[in-house]
């Protein structure tokens, strides 16, 4: 026989579902909950614009296990994480997979997260072929979609980031300290309902008319004069904030009666806008759109500014200066290091420091090597800055237990209390 009849054929057509202009109307798009403070405020946003999200909230062991049936165990743990949310979700019988559809956020930097669309259709086809994926990105990482972003879209989401992040900071800053248990999430939860009329209105970009209002509410709290240890989390980005993957990591630390700092989720969209600028100045790599990363990073970073100090004239501590963040990390690593979360890990870990807050807790997914060079391997460099810092890395994965990762954690806060004596 010919050994041309022989050779396998293989078959490289895309035949993957898409989502279509239609679908708008008929399908629900389910989404991973890296962030509980923001992604209700986008997810009403994006409903607001036509579009059916639903962000997901079902957690536990079988949402791990069903990752682990489509996903190698050496791959990302985000990446099993959120195809595990998708597959359970999917299999609850609460939705029709002829009518739904699934979406992520990526970035398109040098990051095994720019890969998760290929593992994500791959894990639905083989249970859920029917179910279209989409990439929410500005990278141009995915085109013939159905899901559009406008310019008027982008700002909305930006202002829903910038007032997740201060809900987020002002709770964080309310809840350990609260007289009656409880009275921060009610606060949280009023003022996010109360930020969704503002959306429908268009009067969200009456910034610090609303700023205002979030900071007098959380002011109105009665609180304990008592002193807490404070500990910042940094980290990979989904594992920083989302509860799934870092196993409540917040609560917990509430409940170890501490009181969490979490950087804000506008210091990584900064970090993403100004590594292309970066490329410029380092590499010479300028293209058409590194123009317009100039004008957005200005634009953001302006009003972050105009944040800040309107949080410095209230009881309640400011977040970090981005620009301050810059100059941290090229005491520690060069700005050009932007894989994954690069350069952002130290600067936040010197900068958590600087502020009084050097109990420090870098989370990072097992086998991410970003992570370990710019988490782990630079917090001796942030140690010998800042004698007093005391950072944990901790790592989370399928095989990690909760019980080792809060052990590891409380020998931290161990050394924290004893430091405080």
């Amino acid at each position: 026989m010919n050994k041309e009849q022989t050779r396998p054929v293989l078959d490289f057509t895309d035949d993957y579902p898409v989502f279509t202009r239609e679908m708008r109307e008929t399908h629900t798009i389910l989404v991973p909950n890296m962030l509980p403070w923001h992604f209700d405020l986008i997810a009403y946003i994006l409903n607001l614009h036509g579009y059916k999200v639903e962000v997901l909230q079902n957690e536990g062991r079988a949402v791990i296990d069903e990752g682990l049936k489509h996903v190698h165990n050496d791959a990302c743990f985000p990446a099993l994480c959120v195809i595990g949310q998708f597959l359970d979700a999917l299999k609850s019988g609460k939705y029709d997979p002829d009518k739904t559809a699934v979406m992520i956020t990526q970035t398109g930097g040098g990051c095994r997260a720019s890969n998760y669309l290929p593992l994500i259709r791959k894990a639905l086809k083989a249970e859920f072929p029917q179910v279209p994926v989409l990439s929410f990105n500005v990278s141009g990482l995915e085109k013939g979609s159905g899901f559009e972003m406008s310019l008027g879209l982008l700002l909305e989401l930006a202002y829903a980031v910038f007032y997740g992040d201060l809900i987020m900071s002002l709770f964080n800053q309310t809840a350990p300290y609260e007289k009656s248990a409880g009275d921060a999430e009610k606060v949280r939860q009023s003022c996010l309902n109360g930020l969704k009329p503002h959306f429908e209105r268009g009067s969200y970009r009456k910034f610090s008319k609303r700023v205002k209002e979030i900071v007098s509410a959380f002011s109105a709290v009665p609180v304990t004069g008592e002193k807490k240890i404070k500990v910042g989390i940094v980290g990979e980005i989904y594992v920083k904030y989302s509860p799934l993957a870092n196993s409540h990591l917040e609560e917990f630390l509430l409940g170890e009666n501490c009181e969490p700092v979490v950087p804000a989720l506008m210091d990584f969209l900064l970090y993403c806008a100004v590594n292309p600028l970066n490329d410029a100045k380092f590499y010479g790599l300028r293209s058409k759109t590194t123009f317009l990363f100039r004008f957005v990073y200005k634009w953001v970073y302006g009003k972050q500014k105009k944040l800040n100090k309107m949080l410095k004239k209230s009881k309640f501590e400011p977040m970090h200066d981005f620009e301050r963040l810059r100059f941290l990390a090229d005491k520690v690593i060069n700005q050009g290091v932007k894989m994954g979360e690069g350069w952002l890990i130290p600067a936040e870990m010197a900068a958590l420091c600087e502020t009084g807050v050097c109990n420090v807790i870098c989370a990072q997914p097992f086998g991410c090597l970003p992570n370990h060079i710019a988490g782990k391997g630079a917090s001796r460099a942030v140690k010998a800055l800042y004698p007093n810092a005391n950072i944990v890395p901790v790592d989370y994965d399928p095989s990690a237990t909760k019980v080792n990762q809060e052990n590891r954690i409380k020998l931290m806060l161990a050394t924290a209390r004893e430091t405080a004596k």
